[in-house]
């Protein structure tokens, strides 16, 4: 597999990237997989593909920070990234891993790679476990009689004919008070969320930022650093679509 660690300047290069890299992928007449991890140096709003904003964000809140709002090409609801929030993507080929179209496979087939590497960085003497929760997150649990999971991680997917692009957060040293004041209270909710407030629900994992690098480029075996890379295709898809207000504000 791939391995690229690569942050462009911009956030609309940023989520152009992930989609020029499940393109190309799809486009291909060999398989290309790839692990991209990247981190945006400044908070960002990210919503789902098919988000509706107002009903998610706080636009006043972004506003008055100067905190720039953008659209991704995956699922799912809004996040906040920035400084603290690891970013991981990965792209893989559906021709040699035809299960992975199902969309409950492909969730469990990633999360558990995500999870089982970050496991592996945890001191048992914490009393922490991982695990996952939900349809796409990942949670650590205390060691309790009433354990409460705490998200550290959620994640989005987008599949094509050939490709699939999975890509998600891991909270290891963020701004937590950022997503209460920036992010409204979701529209949807995983069970064991059990209506708790962001601050009652999130977390950072008690984990360093390059442990938690090597762990999951190890777990996905990782080890042909990219050369190249879609930079025409992501430059266009940033120019004529992440950085438009038609794409980014709909709904």
């Amino acid at each position: 597999m791939n391995f690229l660690e690569l942050t462009r300047p911009t956030p609309a290069e940023n989520l152009a990237l992930d989609e020029a890299l499940l393109l190309s992928a799809n486009r291909a007449t060999a398989p290309i997989e790839t692990l991209r991890l990247w981190e945006e140096p400044a908070p960002v709003v990210i919503v789902g593909r098919g988000s509706r904003v107002e009903t998610e964000v706080n636009t006043a809140a972004c506003r008055q920070r100067s905190i720039a709002l953008l659209r991704r090409c995956s699922g799912g609801c809004a996040v906040v990234a920035g400084p603290g929030c690891l970013m991981y993507s990965v792209v893989l080929d559906l021709r040699q891993r035809p299960e992975l179209r199902l969309i409950d496979r492909a969730h469990a087939f990633v999360l558990e790679r995500t999870r089982s590497a970050i496991a592996a960085c945890v001191q048992p003497e914490n009393g922490l476990t991982v695990k996952q929760a939900g349809l796409s997150d990942l949670v650590i649990e205390m060691s309790s009689d009433e354990p409460a999971q705490m998200k550290f991680s959620g994640n989005s997917l987008r599949i094509t004919r050939d490709a699939l692009l999975y890509h998600g957060t891991i909270l290891y040293d963020f701004s937590l008070n950022l997503i209460s004041e920036l992010l409204r209270f979701p529209p949807r909710q995983p069970t064991y969320r059990g209506d708790r407030p962001h601050h009652q629900f999130i977390t950072n994992l008690p984990i360093d930022v390059a442990t938690i690098r090597t762990a999951i480029q190890q777990s996905w075996m990782a080890t042909n650093d990219a050369t190249r890379w879609p930079e025409t295709l992501m430059k266009q898809l940033a120019e004529e679509k992440y950085s438009q207000d038609e794409w980014n504000g709909r709904h």
